[in-house]
C-alpha cells in the first residue's frame, strides 16, 4: 500500500496526534515508534517520505537513516528535541534532507511536507515522461535538474547549455559537459576538476549541476532551493552542508575556495 508519510517517533502520543493531522488534510500518513517497525512497514509499503526522531529507545534515528541511505534516496526529514548544532550536521551529514526541530507546529510542519511531497510529484511526472517510472520508496537511481536543450536518457537528467565554452566530449565511451578543466558526467554522476574525479550522490550532483548550468552568474539560495530540493522550505544548514561537502571533494583548500564561490547574503556562484 502507499502512503504519503512515515513517522518514526517513540513519543507515541506525539506520533500519533500528527499521524492524525496530516490525514486530515488528505496526506496519508501511519507511524511507528521503533526502527525496526520502520524497516518492516517500508518493505511492506511504498512511502513518499520519513518524519525520523533521533532518539528511538535503544536506537538511533541516525543508524537508521544512515542504513535507508545505502539502498534509497526516499527524503528524510528529521524531528528532533535536540538543539545542537552537532546533531543538525551529523543529521545532514548522513543523508538527511531537513531538520525540524521540537515542538513544532502542526500546520507548519504539514505546509513543508505538503511542498516535500510536491516536489516528489514533479520528479515522478519527471521520471515518467523520461520512461523511468516509479521506484519502491524512492530507490535511487540518478537525478534530475530542469532542461530546455538536451537529455541524457541514462539518468533521465539534463542541463540547459547556454554559456559559452562548454564542449561535449567524449569520455568512456559516452559525452560529458566541460568548460576550461572542469567536466560533468550526467550518466555517472561524477565530476571531474583537472586531474581528480570524484563521484557525488545524487542531491551532490543536482546542487553542482545547478551551479554549472549558471556558471558565472550568482545563484539565489531560493533559487538553488527550488531548483535542486523543489522547494524553498529547507533550511540554511541544509545547502551549507552539500555546498560543503562540494568544496571537500572539488577544492584543492575547501577553507579558501576558488571555484565555489559564497556570495554573503545572496547565494553562490561557480568561477570557472
Amino acid at each position: 500500500m502507499h502512503y504519503n508519510c512515515l513517522i518514526v517517533d517513540d513519543e507515541k502520543e506525539l506520533a500519533q496526534m500528527t499521524s492524525e493531522y496530516f490525514n486530515l488534510f488528505d496526506v496519508s500518513c501511519v507511524w511507528t515508534d521503533t526502527a525496526q517497525g520502520c524497516e518492516q512497514m517500508m518493505t511492506e509499503h511504498d512511502f513518499d517520505l520519513l518524519l525520523l526522531d533521533i532518539n528511538l529507545n535503544e536506537e538511533s534515528g541516525f543508524r537508521l537513516c544512515k542504513k535507508i541511505r545505502d539502498t534509497s534516496d526516499l527524503p528524510i526529514l528529521f524531528i528532533s528535541a535536540r538543539q545542537s548544532d552537532e546533531d543538525i550536521l551529523t543529521a545532514l551529514n548522513i543523508g538527511g534532507d531537513d531538520y525540524i526541530k521540537k515542538p513544532y507546529t502542526l500546520s507548519v510542519l504539514l505546509a513543508k511536507i505538503k511542498a516535500v511531497l510536491k516536489r516528489v510529484r514533479m520528479q515522478e511526472q519527471a521520471c515518467s515522461v523520461g520512461g523511468a517510472g516509479r521506484s519502491t520508496n524512492r530507490k535511487s537511481n540518478g537525478a534530475g535538474t530542469a532542461n530546455s536543450r538536451s537529455a541524457f536518457s541514462a539518468t533521465g537528467m539534463s542541463v540547459e547549455v547556454d554559456v559559452h565554452g562548454e564542449e561535449a566530449v567524449e569520455r568512456t565511451g559516452h559525452t560529458v559537459k566541460q568548460v576550461g578543466h572542469v567536466w560533468l558526467d550526467e550518466a555517472t554522476m561524477k565530476v571531474g576538476t583537472g586531474e581528480r574525479e570524484v563521484q557525488l550522490k545524487a542531491k551532490e550532483f543536482k546542487l553542482f549541476a545547478c551551479l554549472f548550468e549558471h556558471r558565472g552568474t550568482i545563484v539565489t539560495k531560493n533559487d538553488l532551493f527550488d531548483m535542486v530540493w523543489g522547494d524553498t522550505f529547507y533550511s540554511d544548514g541544509t545547502l551549507n552542508v552539500h555546498i560543503r561537502r562540494l568544496r571537500e571533494k572539488l577544492e584543492e583548500n575547501p577553507n579558501e575556495p576558488k571555484l565555489i564561490r559564497t556570495v554573503w547574503g545572496t547565494g553562490y556562484m561557480l568561477e570557472l
